[in-house]
């Protein structure tokens, strides 16, 4: 019985201890992400659309709605990323300012605007594509709003005029007319 007594300082035990604070933090960074992944996929369940051909042989996209209700799907702007939000409601395409900072868009006077937040000043821009899924329309009117939140584009009827929209319980289906994709 002339063991010394373990103490708090040995080797092994700080070891273990560092081991164990390790696992929790690895564990604790895993939760961390798998969640924020499920929380994405309920704000944005289309990150990335593809188009498939539909029973017309026309090409289409079909979305699922979010936990909100609306459509909000990944797609492209010139060529560079970006999350819509489809709008019937809205005239054009609108983007928040610094999103088309960003995307370098040449931005000229556009006037002012009804919005469902009353009336704004606006500053008009085009836009050489906007794709939805590989469901591409070029040289679209838009406009960017000076005090719109977020990072989201509003992909209103100057982009889906051009498609068929479908609404099936919880999707929505866009299909390009015949002859125009």
């Amino acid at each position: 019985m002339n063991d010394p007594i373990p103490s708090l300082d040995d080797t092994p035990s700080r070891l273990g201890r560092v081991m164990l604070f390790a696992a929790w933090v690895v564990g604790f960074a895993l939760l961390v992400l798998f969640f924020k992944g499920f929380i994405d996929r309920q704000a944005n369940p289309n990150p990335e659309p593809v188009a498939g051909v539909g029973q017309t042989g026309a090409p289409q996209v079909v979305l699922r709605r979010n936990r909100a209700g609306h459509y909000v799907a990944g797609g492209r702007i010139n060529g560079q990323p970006v999350v819509f939000m489809l709008d019937t409601g809205a005239t054009d395409v609108a983007l928040p300012l610094p999103l088309a900072r960003r995307l370098g868009l040449a931005l000229r006077p556009g006037g002012l605007s009804q919005t469902a937040n009353g009336t704004v000043q606006t500053w008009a821009t085009r836009l050489d594509s906007v794709d939805l899924g590989g469901l591409v329309a070029r040289n679209l009117r838009a406009s960017v709003l000076p005090n719109m939140a977020g990072d989201e584009v509003l992909l209103g009827m100057s982009y889906l005029k051009q498609l068929e929209l479908v609404q099936r319980g919880d999707t929505l289906t866009l299909r390009a007319h015949r002859g125009s994709q």
